[in-house]
């Protein structure tokens, strides 16, 4: 079964920004990113320099994906999050639900801080998104409602 596609509201995407905000301080991290299963990005804040957001985007949500596949082939439900360490650069990505938290840090900060500090986060990003997809929901319903009014009539008369 498709999921629901959700819309975030203004007052949602203000707070995700303020969570992306402190976990990068938090963190010592370059750039965070919040990005969905389909490889779209939601937000992010930080230094991106000239690095192709949406390139990077997809990589990530591919990444999982693949892991996700070879979690599966040896008996995993999911890896909830995935690691890449460079010589100077480091690639943290949490899954959370059906959209990733990446975290690109460097030697100013370790692996284990960013993984608290995400993990916090997570929960927060979750009920944000949580609360989009019920509005998204509701707000669906609604117009469903409004147009199950709408007869064939109607629109016949509105074009004669």
């Amino acid at each position: 079964m498709a999921e629901t596609p959700f819309i975030i509201q203004e007052h949602q995407f203000h707070k995700l920004k303020i969570i992306l905000a402190r976990l990068c301080v938090e963190c010592a991290a370059r750039v965070v990113f919040l990005v969905d299963r389909d490889g779209q990005p939601i937000a992010f804040h930080g230094d991106i320099g000239d690095m192709d957001t949406t390139s990077f985007s997809s990589l990530a949500a591919g990444n999982v994906a693949a892991t996700s596949s070879m979690a599966k082939l040896i008996g995993e439900d999911t890896f909830p999050g995935v690691v890449h360490e460079g010589e100077r650069e480091s690639i943290y990505i949490s899954v959370i639900g059906r959209s990733l938290l990446v975290v690109v840090f460097d030697e100013r900060s370790t692996l284990g801080l960013v993984k608290i500090r995400t993990k916090r986060a997570s929960f927060e990003v979750a009920a944000i998104l949580d609360e989009a997809t019920r509005d998204s929901a509701n707000y669906r319903i609604n117009q469903n409602t409004f147009f199950s009014e709408i007869t064939d009539e109607d629109i016949d008369s509105l074009f004669s």
